[in-house]
């Protein structure tokens, strides 16, 4: 008996598509969407494909790819993590205008 592996294509990467970062095949959801929605908001496979509006093959596609590619995911997390607190930093010390002069 020949032994043959099985393809699951639901996660792609597409440069024009969410600066091509890992993402649920047809969609914008990135791997690491999925990821963060698991670890930090502590949802299950089957909230985070009701929340994304994406089958719960799709999820578990998109959890085995980071599985697979955990510390280039785990990276582009901390990198987005940094980015938003810089921003949010950014944004803190800002004053915004006076309504009334």
């Amino acid at each position: 008996m020949e032994t043959t592996v099985h393809s699951i294509n639901l996660i792609v990467s597409d440069p024009d598509v969410r600066g091509g970062r890992p993402c649920i095949a047809g969609t914008g959801v990135r791997v690491t969407d999925v990821v963060m929605a698991m670890l930090f908001h502590n949802q299950t496979p089957g909230e985070i494909a009701a929340g994304y509006a994406v089958s719960l093959a799709a999820v578990h596609a998109a959890l085995a790819y980071y599985y697979e590619h955990k510390a280039e995911i785990d990276e582009d997390i901390r990198q987005q993590i940094k980015t938003a607190r810089e921003l949010k930093e950014q944004r803190l010390g800002s004053k915004p205008p006076f309504l009334f002069g």
